[in-house]
């Protein structure tokens, strides 16, 4: 099974330098997945409220309602739904209802060679780590960690706000945490990428394990307790997953007790790394939840506590290769 899906990476995904989605307008249209998890249906009506505030159209089909016990569908359903988003010419970029788990049963079904060819943004979080890491490692598509739909209509204004601020905001982005906390001390530069710490960690030993090597890489996680924290860093770390690392921005630990016990882990798991540690970002599960661009080059300075991105998200052109 593990070379079956080794080579259907093989086939499927073969980078061939970066490619960019076009930053959404006002008036283009988003469409909506389910990829992981059922959602709730008032979440799921105010998070779609909230993007027609902000002037997008929205799309999507009536089976990301399907259930299947925890999954928001059969597998083939969902990676079905994933792929004709990503070929309809009239939607630019595609955000998740919400997470849960369920993405990562879909990575060998998604058709990466029509992903490559109609490159959009992919905006989620949590569980939708398994695809964001996909598109960002396996074609080299920039995606978008931040809000989802089901927790848009009731997050923070400043959730919000970031989240326009990304789409519509020409300016290159940086985040400065209100509350940062250096475990260690440094600068360092690379492209970012990760998410969800469980959700990376579920992809060691299978072809969609990304190379971290040179990369910042961001981890947050919930309703983690300190010693599961510590034992994913410990088995990362024993698979060398850590070893050429760049640096480690760290956002919310939800629920995953005393935030000291936490930074105390990281201290001692890295305490051999001459890399820089960044924690307090209003990234993941908590609120607010800031919108962070995975797989461009960024620079992580602790003495400014600020994490500023140093290429755009998108591509220069307005509408994407599909339309």
């Amino acid at each position: 099974m593990k070379k079956k899906c080794q080579n259907l990476l093989k086939a499927a995904i073969s980078p061939v330098g970066v490619i960019k989605p076009a930053r959404p307008q006002p008036g283009d249209t988003f469409g909506i997945l389910a990829p992981s998890s059922p959602f709730d249906d008032q979440a799921f009506q105010a998070g779609l409220e909230v993007l027609e505030t902000l002037g997008f159209r929205v799309r999507y089909s009536k089976t990301i309602f399907e259930k299947k016990k925890y999954l928001a569908g059969p597998d083939a359903l969902r990676a079905q739904s994933f792929n004709a988003m990503f070929a309809d010419p009239e939607i630019t970029a595609v955000i998740c209802a919400r997470g849960g788990y369920g993405a990562l049963r879909i990575l060998p079904l998604i058709d990466f060679d029509l992903v490559r060819a109609h490159p959009k943004l992919l905006i989620g979080f949590s569980d939708v780590t398994a695809l964001l890491t996909g598109m960002v490692s396996g074609i080299g598509l920039p995606a978008l960690h931040g809000p989802m739909v089901a927790s848009l209509g009731k997050s923070s204004p400043s959730t919000r706000q970031a989240f326009s601020r990304m789409l519509l905001n020409t300016e290159l982005p940086s985040i400065t945490p209100e509350h940062p906390v250096v475990i260690k001390a440094g600068n360092a530069s690379g492209k970012l990428i990760g998410g969800n710490l469980a959700t990376l960690c579920h992809l060691i030993g299978t072809p969609f394990m990304p190379d971290l090597s040179g990369h910042i890489l961001l981890l947050e996680d919930v309703g983690e307790l300190p010693y599961r924290i510590d034992r994913m860093l410990v088995q990362m770390k024993m698979a060398g997953c850590f070893d050429r690392l760049a640096g480690i921005v760290l956002g919310s630990f939800k629920n995953c007790g005393d935030p000291d016990d936490l930074y105390e882990i990281f201290n001692d798991i890295f305490e051999t790394a001459e890399i820089p540690i960044l924690a307090g970002f209003d990234v993941g599960h908590d609120e607010p939840n800031l919108c962070v661009p995975l797989g461009i080059r960024a620079t992580l300075d602790t003495g400014t506590a600020r994490l500023a991105f140093t290429e755009s998200l998108f591509s220069l052109s307005v509408k994407n290769a599909s339309g």
